[in-house]
């Protein structure tokens, strides 16, 4: 949990300083025996520990409801080192009570994420029980695309079942994102203009700025775009020209949503009236540089 520091940071809540947010996390920690406040090493910023997204979601919703505007990272599991020093993540059962026809999307969506089935019984009615082991880290996100591959049918149960070595790479959101521009209000001729390019998360008149994510790009890497960028104004007027914009709805954002889909370089900005997405560094020369940094690490760690 982190200060909003975006150029809208002020705007819609008045408890914005890290003093403020600090003493409200120590006092919910106080009353909250499942959470855990510590001092971050960024700057501003506090790593909150809890049992599951739905718990630190519940917290941020409660906070942004007392008027609070901070920005939030993508939830991460905490690990443990075994006897002999290998890796242990957090492993749930999860039961998942699914009709017969969406049976094989639900296996093979968990098997994506690292979920080993070790139970599939009929339990009567055209339906199945389906019982996996699977890591907390692909869990993250899931119950929403659940709810959709099984067109809101599914019900599932998680229980914590133990730590257990490692299970690797998790492939994580395969879409890159829309970036803003600039700043100011979203225009409707640009966002109709840009439809091709991937589904919008904003709506005409919203305000935007440099590094807001404002939609998902089709394609897997990330690109910056100008919602502001109106019509040119011309003294010809046919009707094709001047026919209305019929605009395609936006994704919608929950917290859970968007807490699920933002990536490690990129923040959840709650403030009472809006949740926004973004990235973290917003200038995008910096991101470029912090990207070769990262490629620099990744290919000294493979020497």
């Amino acid at each position: 949990f982190r200060i909003n520091d975006s150029p809208l940071a002020g705007t819609e809540g008045e408890k914005v300083q890290s003093r403020v947010i600090r003493e409200r996390l120590l006092r919910e920690a106080e009353g909250n025996v499942a959470l855990r406040i510590a001092e971050s090493s960024e700057k501003d910023s506090m790593e909150v520990a809890g049992r599951g997204e739905l718990q630190l979601g519940i917290l941020i919703e409660t906070m942004r409801r007392e008027g609070f505007e901070l920005s939030v990272s993508r939830p991460k599991v905490l690990f443990q080192h075994g006897a002999s020093g290998e890796l242990l993540e957090p492993i749930e059962e999860v039961v998942i009570d699914v009709d017969e026809e969406h049976a094989g999307i639900v296996v093979q969506k968990l098997a994506e994420r690292k979920g080993e089935m070790i139970e599939m019984r009929p339990s009567g009615g055209g339906r199945v029980r389906l019982i996996f082991y699977a890591p907390t880290r692909g869990l993250i996100g899931y119950h929403g695309e659940l709810l959709t591959d099984t067109r809101g049918t599914a019900v599932m149960n998680r229980l914590f079942h133990g730590y257990g070595p490692h299970r690797g790479e998790i492939t994580g959101r395969r879409n890159g994102v829309l970036i803003s521009t600039d700043q100011g209000e979203a225009v409707a001729y640009a966002m109709w203009n840009l439809e091709d390019r991937g589904p919008m998360m904003i709506e005409p008149g919203w305000k935007v700025y440099r590094g807001m994510i404002v939609g998902e790009h089709t394609r897997g890497n990330d690109l910056e775009v100008n919602v502001l960028k109106g019509k040119k104004l011309t003294n010809i007027r046919t009707h094709s020209k001047d026919e209305a914009i019929r605009l395609t709805p936006p994704i919608r954002m929950t917290l859970e949503k968007a807490l699920a889909y933002i990536e490690d370089d990129e923040l959840v900005e709650v403030t009472p009236k809006s949740i926004r997405l973004r990235k973290k560094l917003l200038d995008p020369n910096d991101r470029k540089r912090d990207e070769r940094r990262k490629e620099a690490e990744r290919a000294t760690e493979r020497v």
